[in-house]
């Protein structure tokens, strides 16, 4: 991800100190919006109940065990999610729509940071703070309520801490790409609406991609939504181990790669379509 410009003086130590910085900023961006943290707990406990309602009635119905998932995995299933859906944030707009609609974009273009990894430092800082007030206190209040079965080792908490990195930077990416489509569309609400439901349903919100039936599993695994949120759920509740929670994650670099890939040839073709418009 090589910058437009000509970099931040100092060469990479300089750009990565950038990138530190708005790292920080998106973080203490997200400290001032403190009720709507609280809101978004309030929401994520509420579906978080109804969730484990709908999906522990399936287990039992099921007998015992539905899909590999028992009475207390299913929980763990159920509460991750609701932990993580602040950071990754299914439906939040990026801030880059706003400034390719304005044709603010192009001053990001002669800033001496490449635009895409300044607007993810931003966001890694916003799902740093998010996970804090949002994320934690709803997967304790599932612990407290439901029960979960977490593993005993400490090697899945270490890849899931990674996986959920990686989660964080490819919902970041997927949603860059989607809102560049506005160098070309005037209107872009009915797209990012459309990606949206798509995001959610093959990312394993509503039910676990693992109880898809087989030809939607497959689409859903073609995608990157399931290494946005049904990857680090898995890594973090032990369901994949050892060296199948490693291929886990080596399948969500790959995504990560491709999705950043895609994001710098749009930006490379809107600057060229704003330079010919005069821009």
């Amino acid at each position: 991800m090589r910058a437009l410009t000509g970099g931040v003086a100092g060469g990479p130590v300089g750009e990565l100190r950038t990138l530190g910085l708005l790292v920080r900023a998106g973080f203490r961006r997200e400290t001032t919006y403190t009720a709507a943290m609280f809101a978004g707990l309030f929401t994520n406990v509420v579906f978080g109940f109804i969730r484990s309602a709908i999906l522990l009635a399936a287990v039992a119905a099921a007998g015992g065990t539905l899909a590999g998932y028992d009475a207390g995995s299913v929980g763990a299933y159920v509460w991750l999610s609701q932990g993580l859906i602040g950071a990754v944030t299914l439906t939040g707009t990026a801030e880059i729509a706003e400034r390719v609609r304005t044709g603010d974009v192009a001053v990001d273009f002669v800033r001496p940071v490449d635009v895409q990894l300044a607007h993810l430092a931003t966001d890694l800082g916003r799902a740093a703070y998010t996970t804090i007030p949002r994320g934690l206190p709803s997967v304790a209040v599932g612990a407290l309520t439901v029960g979960l079965v977490m593993p005993a080792q400490v090697l899945p908490y270490v890849l899931g801490a990674l996986s959920v990195v990686l989660a964080v930077t490819l919902s970041f990416l997927v949603r860059f790409a989607v809102n560049l489509v506005g160098f070309w569309v005037v209107e872009t609400r009915g797209i990012t609406t459309l990606f949206t439901v798509a995001y959610g349903f093959l990312s394993g919100l509503y039910v676990p991609v693992h109880l898809f039936p087989g030809w939607l599993g497959v689409v859903a695994t073609a995608t990157p939504f399931p290494s946005i949120l049904q990857s680090p759920i898995d890594v973090l509740s032990g369901r994949v181990l050892d060296g199948d929670a490693v291929r886990v994650l080596l399948v969500q670099v790959g995504w990560v790669a491709a999705a950043a890939l895609l994001g710098q040839v749009l930006l490379r073709a809107g600057r060229r379509k704003l330079e010919v418009q005069g821009g």
